[in-house]
């Protein structure tokens, strides 16, 4: 019993403040009502390429497209954006989404940040991933991005593990049932639930190999949808977990040694490569991205490849960061080819080496270019 008190403990104490506050004398105020005003949530890409930022802003009316929303502002210098002697940024609105905390009529909105001058923030990779996607929509580009995630407490541990020590190794965790296997689910129900509401276009969750760590999917999206709705996933994620009191890493390899790291697979596909006979055009595709294998490194996490180094090392489900390679079924490949493509001729590839922390825009921007815009070489074309 003793132990189960103790067990308990570190739960709570690995958990933040805000986790202690009632919930329910919350909840009698966001149920008054709020007259004819609708609250906009602003959301942005921060300097680090990585964090989420937001504030609201009243409206005098419920917008209905992105058209009806304003641009707004921000101080660039406390988001790694600007200095302080010149700090204001733009906030474009890009996408919108209904809100699962405040609930309807009011709104998420997904921004574009710009400089002082008009261009784009160094980490706003959205307004070419846009054109690039613009380029090629005839080929109706679809994605779906698998985000894998850890939970943990406040104090940087993982959610559920042993203060001191380690749990059992991997094995049972996997698509797990039962508190001895799956740490958290209640933090995944809810997030699930608030993407449903929102509009977000998820289509699955599981526990992953290693315990505390989990997935949801997203798409299938075409074009510049993907990277719109797993940001704003990414976002209801980060906000489910406030409410719970602990944080979700997105670290590709936020334990060292023998635990599984934390990837973002990507699956791709083009009309071509949906229809009878698209398994010529997927190992075109692949056969370009053999030749570009560098260029994409860097592009699939935001420090340019040094946080997939860690993740990225053959073992562990993952391919060696410095070599291509592609295989039907294989999970330790650069590239998958589900055995039902190989059976059925057609469908689509998982590009597996983008980490849990990249840039949607910048993976699929990237995929773009190689397989559709036959760009080569390591650095991509200015459009």
């Amino acid at each position: 019993m003793r132990c189960k008190v103790a067990f308990l403990f570190e739960i709570k104490m690995a958990t933040s403040a805000s986790a202690s506050l009632s919930k329910a004398v919350k909840q009698q105020y966001m149920a008054l009502p709020q007259g004819d005003k609708v609250q906009a949530m602003y959301i942005w890409i921060d300097g680090t390429g990585e964090g989420l930022r937001c504030k609201t802003r009243t409206l005098d009316f419920e917008p209905k497209c992105i058209e009806d929303l304003p641009e707004w502002n921000f101080d660039g210098s406390s988001t790694y954006q600007s200095e302080g002697s010149n700090s204001d940024m733009y906030l474009i609105p890009a996408a919108m989404f209904r809100d699962p905390f405040r609930k309807d009529p009011n709104k998420l909105v997904l921004c574009e940040v710009l400089k002082y001058n008009r261009k784009p923030a160094e980490t706003n990779l959205r307004i070419t991933c846009k054109k690039v996607m613009e380029m090629v929509e005839d080929q109706h580009p679809w994605f779906g991005m698998e985000q894998e995630y850890t939970i943990l407490g406040t104090d940087g541990h993982p959610f559920g593990w042993p203060s001191n020590g380690f749990p059992g190794p991997q094995g049972p965790y996997y698509c797990g049932v039962g508190a001895d296997k799956a740490y958290g689910r209640d933090i995944v129900e809810a997030h699930y639930r608030a993407c449903l509401y929102a509009g977000v276009q998820i289509c699955g969750t599981n526990a992953e190999v290693m315990p505390a760590q989990w997935e949801f999917q997203v798409g299938p999206c075409e074009g510049i949808n993907m990277g719109d709705h797993l940001w704003v996933a990414r976002f209801i994620l980060h906000r489910v977990c406030e409410d719970f009191g602990v944080v979700a890493s997105f670290d590709p390899k936020p334990i060292p040694g023998n635990w599984n790291g934390a990837g973002c697979h990507t699956n791709f596909s083009t009309k071509e490569m949906r229809e009878d006979g698209g398994l010529k055009a997927i190992e075109d595709s692949i056969e370009k991205l053999g030749k570009r294998h560098r260029y994409h490194i860097r592009a699939y996490d935001p420090k340019g490849g040094l946080d997939n180094a860690r993740r990225l090392t053959g073992h562990h489900e993952t391919s060696n960061i410095d070599e291509f390679s592609a295989g039907v079924a294989n999970r330790g490949a650069s590239i998958r080819i589900p055995r039902s493509v190989g059976q059925e001729k057609r469908g689509y590839f998982e590009d597996r080496r983008p980490s849990a922390n990249c840039d949607p825009y910048g993976v699929t921007e990237a995929l773009i270019r190689t397989c559709l815009l036959n760009e080569e070489g390591d650095e991509p074309a200015d459009y």
